[in-house]
């Protein structure tokens, strides 16, 4: 007869993707750590997925885990791109509540107390709008800008503007996440979809600590696209409107041959 332990759930994990963040992730998880600190105190975890990283990212998660049993390093083989790595985070964290943030800095881990408090008063999800974005060039946050609103018109979820994936999630919500079969996964319009009570933290976003921004305009217009087709029937009106005008083509040069 065999028996199964009770999975001990601490009461957060914090989950970071992680892309050639070498130079960073020192400031980043000392950071961290006292944001998590302040609000878990030792009932914590770091989920640290290095996402095929060609910058020693992997050797400097490798001795972070090693030194503190608070850290989870996850080095996929390749890179899978954000979304998939912050997946594999989050299928593999176990706190009752769920911090998603990435390892630039540039999302502020001293908010994660307020974000806490605001969970407590019975949120499902906290997420961080940003007021400003400090430190990028003006044509970066004129196509984000563009990017947010002609989205949110583009899709049936209702996606709030101005936010990413910094936010903090419920147990609930995180199951339900994982539960989702997507392929090619928009986090942030799934746990729009999901629904439940989710509220805002307005921040400014700072600039990136070191290193470049990862985020092309080829990857911002794929997780674009991304999130119409998985979240709007757009793509198969327009595939089906197109069927139609292809086929009446057809049927009038079919005619137009017989009656020849």
């Amino acid at each position: 007869m065999t028996s199964s332990r009770p999975i001990i759930r601490p009461k957060l994990s914090a989950v970071a993707p992680c892309f050639n963040e070498a130079a960073g992730l020192p400031e980043f998880y000392r950071q961290l750590t006292a944001a998590c600190r302040a609000a878990a105190g030792e009932s914590y975890e770091i989920v640290l997925v290095n996402d095929g990283s060609q910058d020693g990212t992997g050797d400097v998660l490798r001795a972070l885990a090693a030194s503190n049993p608070h850290v989870v390093a996850i080095n996929l083989a390749r890179n899978f791109g954000h979304q998939s790595a912050l997946t594999a985070g989050l299928e593999h964290c176990l706190g009752e509540r769920v911090l998603i943030i990435d390892a630039d800095l540039q999302d502020p881990p001293g908010l994660l107390p307020e974000m806490m408090a605001l969970m407590d008063e019975g949120a499902d999800v906290v997420y961080g709008r940003r007021r400003t974005r400090q430190g990028e060039r003006a044509l970066k946050k004129t196509a984000t800008w563009l990017f947010y609103r002609q989205l949110r018109r583009l899709i049936d979820v209702d996606i709030p503007v101005d936010t990413g994936d910094f936010r903090l999630i419920s147990r609930r919500v995180l199951d339900i996440l994982n539960a989702m079969l997507e392929q090619n996964r928009f986090v942030r319009g799934m746990v729009s979809w999901i629904g439940l009570k989710q509220v805002p933290i307005l921040y400014d976003r700072a600039p990136r600590r070191a290193g470049e921004s990862h985020y092309s305009f080829r990857k911002l217009l794929r997780l674009a696209l991304d999130g119409i087709t998985g979240f709007s029937v757009l793509p198969l009106r327009i595939a089906s409107y197109f069927g139609l005008v292809t086929g009446i083509i057809a049927l009038t040069m079919l005619a137009y041959s017989l009656g020849s």
